[in-house]
């Protein structure tokens, strides 16, 4: 079912931890294009410098990957990553901005990029206010990633239990919309409502045995929290004394958004081991886009530049798109795209550096700029009066 009418494709079950069944598979191909969870990446790569294949990513590069660089060169294969929407397409119009500043003798006083995956507005409608147009995990994940960034000449960090209290508004400069933005890795109602979620624990990543049974959802919110009970008068007070509401109205809203997760149900969770796997399974349904429903995506880079003749100016690159009814998504096709030209680029020869690659330099960003507008994909540019 999963290649059911594409041409060229066959679909098989495989474990890329099995060292001997991956190298038999990635030895019938010219290039490896590895979109499963990061942390198997370097067990890819491994095995494509072993058969002198190709690799391309849409991820960020760990420095595990990086330490294959000159292994990757001796097999004069190019693993070329970072290369979907973000990271990617961001990449792409970032080293634009700059290296054109830089070109007229200007310099970057300063960097700030934002990019969302939400549903249109039109579909938002649970207390969320977002759906899952990617990994529902590695969306939920998000939400205890430490944060890492330079701001007023000086590394800032955020520890991930601190990241949804870090959110601030963000004008995205398009009045139709409303953004909270927070630091991501190296809106209101979802991070008030994601940070009680993280507070309660259940982005948790620990094996708890209670979550092996079928218990109802009560119970088990009960258990993870430590109220005296599962009634919801007392996990309402458990929760209290773990979340500082800004107001009644607030308190109130995020109860009432944790009722629509599930969290004092009598419904039986599904039995998943950790918390943040339980939750995952409760909203995968809740959460996901229904019949005709389309996610948008927002990308937008803002630059405070210093010109030549020591005047100021902010510059911008905005992406605002939106997914096709019953078609692909916007998130599909703003990860996909990127990937597949850069496949194609890599088998060409128009991508013939080797090691580890990312879209850092014009050489390599501008025939993929190129070829994405040919399908549509670009960012408007521009100068703020």
């Amino acid at each position: 079912r999963l290649v059911k009418g594409i041409a060229h494709t066959n679909a098989i079950s495989l474990d890329a931890n099995d060292p001997k069944a991956l190298d038999e598979q990635v030895a019938k191909h010219d290039l490896v294009v590895s979109l499963i969870p990061y942390l198997h990446h370097t067990t890819i790569i491994k095995s494509a410098i072993r058969q002198k294949k190709h690799v391309v990513t849409t991820s960020y590069i760990s420095p595990a990957m990086a330490e294959l660089d000159e292994e990757a060169k001796k097999a004069k294969i190019t693993v070329m990553n970072e290369i979907g929407l973000d990271p990617g397409i961001d990449h792409l119009y970032a080293v634009k901005m700059i290296d054109e500043v830089h070109q007229a003798g200007g310099k970057i006083l300063s960097f700030l990029s934002y990019c969302g995956g939400l549903p249109a507005p039109e579909a938002s409608g649970n207390p969320l206010g977002v759906k899952f147009s990617w990994s529902p995990r590695g969306f939920l994940m998000t939400a205890m990633n430490d944060a890492k960034f330079w701001k007023d000449g000086k590394i800032q960090e955020t520890a991930g239990k601190e990241l949804m209290r870090a959110a601030e508004e963000y004008d995205v400069l398009l009045p139709a919309f409303a953004f909270y933005a927070y630091p991501n890795r190296d809106s209101s109602g979802y991070t008030a409502l994601m940070k009680t979620i993280v507070a309660m624990g259940f982005v948790g990543q620990e094996k708890r045995d209670f979550l092996e049974q079928h218990i109802s959802w009560r119970e088990a919110t009960q258990k993870l929290i430590g109220a005296s009970s599962s009634s919801r008068e007392d996990i309402e007070h458990k929760i209290s004394t773990l979340v500082q509401f800004g107001s009644e109205k607030e308190r109130e809203q995020i109860m009432k958004g944790l009722h629509w997760v599930g969290v004092f149900s009598d419904e039986k969770i599904k039995p998943a081991g950790t918390p943040i796997d339980v939750l995952c399974a409760s909203l995968e349904t809740k959460m996901a886009y229904g019949e005709g429903e389309r996610d948008m995506v927002i990308l937008q880079h803002k630059f405070e530049v210093l010109l030549k003749d020591g005047s100021k100016e902010t510059r911008t690159s905005t992406l605002c798109d939106f997914g096709k009814p019953n078609g692909y998504s916007s998130m599909a096709r703003l990860v996909g795209t990127p990937c597949a030209i850069a496949v194609k680029q890599v088998l060409d020869g128009t991508i013939s550096d080797r090691g580890i690659l990312a879209p850092l330099t014009p050489k390599l960003n501008d025939p993929l700029m190129a070829e994405l507008r040919k399908y549509g994909i670009s960012l408007k540019e521009e100068v703020l009066l």
